[in-house]
């Protein structure tokens, strides 16, 4: 595809000089190429630097040539008929995962290899550039692997892609779109170290969001059905022994107004500031503070082949950890307990609602026990929050 549109571009130049030179412009600006594609990715303005986290709480900061190696890749990805925001997310976690996002040489195999532009020389094995690829295993040369480009074209591979039909890049594995993002990135790289691709799932998600737009910021807007995360897992939305079960649900007497209304959540008193964890792998579709949630935080989940959405509410303003549109995993730090909104004192309010965001809640204590992730004992006195019907009243 880039050779036919340099030879366009050389043959317009000839013809044409000043429709020439804005020719040039569209082929080498990935802005223009990705406002072009069909996977709804439009590259927007590249910051200097971008402060991230991982899954296992490892903060650091991406500079701007990493940015532009990931600014590469959702380039590559996005004129690839077949290539999802998912599928680039996958290529970026694996890029971060294997080189953190530098173009390698590696001058102890290939001495030639430090001849090309790099980010610096690696030393593993014989793998080069972002993906940390290896000429001995096919998937291509020296020269070639020394090339972003060519490696993220490799990794999504496809039968465009230069290595088709092996090694296997993102599009010849079979249901990738229904893998786990850590798992369909190890089916590419086929590492030795096979968990390590989903610590950096978040990474990939901020990023994403920070140089692409067009994306919803819109806290009650549903992402896409396949932007929903598969979990495989539930667990406690709090770190063990942190926290003491105050309200059940169901009706009840309401501890602010003494009136008999109906509780649609599970309450966990804990310490101002608790870590609050996502209780399944998922999607965040609000991340806001008003009401009587105060900070509310819901996670859209995949369980069972099922639609769940979780609800944390009133964390503190500063206390919400999560955006809107960011994938997150099982366990995940998604805010602080707090106690704004209708609330008695420091506590998690948390709510289940099947169907989705904003569905109908049903007893989230039950259903932590029934997803073994909870043995929760009786209800004790203490803090509580005014009774809500599920949704975001």
């Amino acid at each position: 595809m880039m050779k036919k549109l340099a030879i366009a571009v050389v043959a317009l130049m000839f013809l044409a000089p000043t429709l020439g030179l804005v020719t040039v412009g569209l082929v080498i600006n990935p802005a223009v190429v990705a406002c072009l594609s069909s996977s709804g990715l439009t590259l927007g303005n590249l910051p200097d630097s971008l402060v991230v986290t991982t899954a296992n709480g490892e903060t650091f900061t991406l500079n701007k040539q990493q940015l532009t190696h990931a600014a590469t890749i959702i380039t590559v990805g996005s004129r690839i008929e077949g290539v999802t925001r998912d599928g680039v997310q996958i290529a970026i976690m694996a890029a971060l995962t294997e080189s953190t996002l530098r173009q390698l040489a590696n001058t102890g195999t290939y001495p030639e290899s430090g001849g090309y532009p790099n980010d610096g020389d690696g030393s593993d094995h014989d793998s080069l550039g972002l993906f940390q690829m290896r000429p001995q295993s096919g998937w291509g040369s020296v020269a070639e692997l020394m090339d972003p480009e060519y490696q993220a074209a490799a990794f999504f591979g496809g039968p465009s892609g230069p290595n088709y039909p092996s090694p296997r890049g993102l599009l010849d594995i079979p249901g990738w779109q229904s893998m786990g993002k850590g798992e369909a990135a190890q089916a590419v790289e086929v590492s030795a170290y096979p968990y390590r691709y989903t610590n950096y799932e978040p990474v990939a998600e901020v990023i994403l969001t920070a140089l692409t737009s067009g994306t919803s910021t819109s806290s009650t807007t549903a992402p896409p059905a396949d932007a929903v995360t598969g979990s495989s897992h539930v667990v406690f939305p709090g770190p063990e022994g942190t926290w003491v079960l105050t309200g059940d649900f169901g009706p009840r007497f309401d501890p602010i107004t003494g009136e008999r209304a109906f509780h649609s959540g599970t309450d966990l008193a804990a310490a101002d500031g608790t870590p609050i964890l996502a209780a399944a792998d998922g999607v965040v579709t609000v991340a806001e503070f008003s009401g009587g949630y105060g900070g509310l935080v819901v996670i859209e989940h995949r369980i069972d082949g099922q639609t769940i959405a979780t609800a944390y509410a009133h964390m503190w303003e500063n206390g919400i950890d999560a955006t809107v549109g960011e994938h997150v995993i099982a366990g995940q730090h998604i805010g602080d307990v707090g106690s704004s909104g209708h609330s008695t004192g420091p506590h998690l309010h948390f709510e289940v609602r099947p169907g989705g965001t904003n569905a109908e809640a049903v007893d989230a204590a039950k259903w932590l026990n029934e997803h073994d992730a909870a043995d929760l004992p009786e209800a004790t006195a203490g803090a509580g929050c005014l009774a809500m019907t599920g949704g975001l009243s």
